[in-house]
């Protein structure tokens, strides 16, 4: 299997290509720079592996949720190559892309990832060591407003840049956590197990549909609850 990851959600801009079982990968964090970076990235990624898109047997998307810009540059990019070179994408939480990391860093077996959602909210989700060690979602993957943000449920570590963005959400759930694990945004080449174990979710890239969590940009943030 040939697979080009593709992660652009957060400030960090990552590429990771698969080839057969070993990874090459590229990653970097410039906030707003996704635009300039990314292709000239994949171009040099695929020329190290002396391969074209065309070579290539899918695209994985880190699937956000994220930033919305990030998000779109990302997507563009990755349904452009699937049309050129007539493959399909396959979609991952870029949230899990941040717990596989930490999962794989660590021996934690339960992990909160927190990202910045802006205006005072965080996108969250659960994930707790599964099979191969890959991060599986205890929940659906959720958008809260950093003044009610709880996590039920087992201690567990947390990690994402959330965590940073927002020292509160420390203090909220310092009952529930057990340590801080220094993963801050998602990486391409920790997309690339979860896509192998996932095939069957591969779909024509005209089908894909972000996982923005808030439909409009414009959207007030939720109210802490009390």
């Amino acid at each position: 299997m040939k697979l080009l990851a593709i992660e652009t959600s957060s400030n960090a801009c990552s590429v990771a290509l698969g080839l057969d079982g070993e990874v090459i990968d590229r990653h970097v964090v410039e906030p707003r720079a996704h635009t300039d970076i990314l292709m000239p990235m994949i171009a040099g990624l695929l020329d190290d592996a002396g391969i074209v898109p065309a070579d290539l047997d899918a695209v994985v998307l880190g699937n956000g949720p994220g930033s919305f810009i990030g998000m779109r540059i990302g997507a563009s990019v990755a349904q452009g190559i699937c049309f050129a070179a007539e493959v399909d994408i396959i979609p991952v939480s870029s949230l899990a892309a941040v717990a596989a990391e930490a999962l794989d860093c660590s021996d934690a077996a339960r992990v909160a990832v927190t990202q910045d959602a802006r205006m005072q909210e965080v996108y969250v989700g659960i994930f707790k060591r599964g099979p191969e060690d890959l991060p599986v979602a205890e929940v659906d993957e959720y958008i809260s407003a950093v003044g009610s943000l709880e996590i039920g449920g087992q201690p567990c570590s947390v990690a994402g840049d959330g965590w940073n963005r927002y020292p509160e959400l420390m203090k909220r759930g310092s009952g529930a956590v057990l340590d801080q694990l220094q993963v801050r945004f998602p990486r391409a080449r920790f997309l690339l197990p979860m896509a192998e174990t996932a095939a069957d979710t591969a779909m024509p890239a005209d089908q894909l549909v972000p996982a923005y969590l808030r439909q409009k940009v414009a959207e007030k943030p939720a109210q802490p609850a009390g």
